[in-house]
């Protein structure tokens, strides 16, 4: 691990203060010129051993995503895959000869994709979502689900069975009481300046923020909307979500959540902002 200018520089001057030869330079000004030579030596090591942990850090990610049959790799071959194009024979990356790099990348549908192993199974679980007009989405279209799901028979290692997650966004329900700075927001959380609604952009934007597969937060979320202009104080009633059930064909009996959860799907959607009152 990279370390600090200052414990460069630290240890530098003790070794100064503790070499015979050096010790007449024994300056506490800050402006001395051995410790601004110092300073200087130490930032130019402090740099080069960020630049050592950047390097580590990505090899680390490089062989862990390359290493076949491990969950990172699982989730780099989703993030590979090309609808409409073909596997080279016998190996696990597409044929790309003739294409241009715009085909290449529009072929590439899969945009979001998080895998784990489950909890009382020997099988793995591949969550996939796509991307509508920068809103997560999951695949409607048949032809693809196809696509995808061979290609997956395709490329699997022997062993652990595979099971993958093309759901609609898990719902979610929040009942929210804000307390309101009747200055800035009126009764509706409309801002009185700009006619928008920012407890709502906030809410919005906290979704956009979290990442796919990630942990929601009540914590975090109740956080962001303390911080909108406006906001005195900010209570959740509640909070409940509901997800696809494959026995049930549809979404089930919506849950409560405590502290956080992680969307089955992989993915929230606040359903309703009707359950935001607004008190002074």
């Amino acid at each position: 691990m990279a370390r600090t200018i200052a414990e460069i520089q630290k240890q530098m001057l003790d070794r100064i203060a503790a070499d015979e030869t050096l010790s007449v330079l024994n300056s506490t000004s800050k402006t001395a010129i051995f410790r601004l030579f110092a300073y200087i030596i130490a930032f130019g090591i402090a740099v080069h051993e960020s630049f050592f942990d950047q390097h580590f850090k990505e090899v680390k990610e490089m062989l862990d995503n390359d290493k076949a049959g491990s969950l990172p790799w699982y989730r780099t071959m989703a993030l590979r895959f090309q609808y409409g194009f073909d596997l080279v024979q016998d190996k696990d990356y597409f044929d790309n000869a003739g294409a241009t790099d715009e085909q290449i990348e529009n072929s590439k549908i899969i945009k979001y994709s998080a895998v784990n192993e489950a909890e009382n199974d020997t099988r793995i679980i591949i969550k996939i979502a796509s991307e509508v007009d920068g809103a997560l989405s999951d695949f409607e279209d048949s032809t693809q689900v196809e696509a995808i799901e061979n290609y997956f028979k395709r490329i699997k290692i022997a062993g652990p069975k595979i099971t993958i997650i093309n759901y609609k966004a898990d719902q979610l329900y929040l009942n929210l009481q804000i307390k309101r700075d009747v200055l800035v927001l009126d009764a509706n959380g409309m801002s009185k300046l700009n006619g928008n609604y920012p407890v709502i952009e906030a809410l919005e934007q906290f979704m956009k923020e979290l990442d796919f597969n990630g942990e929601l937060k009540l914590s975090a979320l109740i956080d962001k909307i303390q911080q909108v202009p406006g906001v005195l104080d900010a209570t959740l009633l509640s909070a409940q979500s509901s997800w696809i059930n494959p026995d049930l064909g549809g979404y089930g009996v919506p849950q409560p959540i405590f502290i956080s959860k992680i969307a089955e799907s992989g993915y929230f959607k606040i359903v309703t902002y009707e359950d935001i009152a607004y008190v002074e």
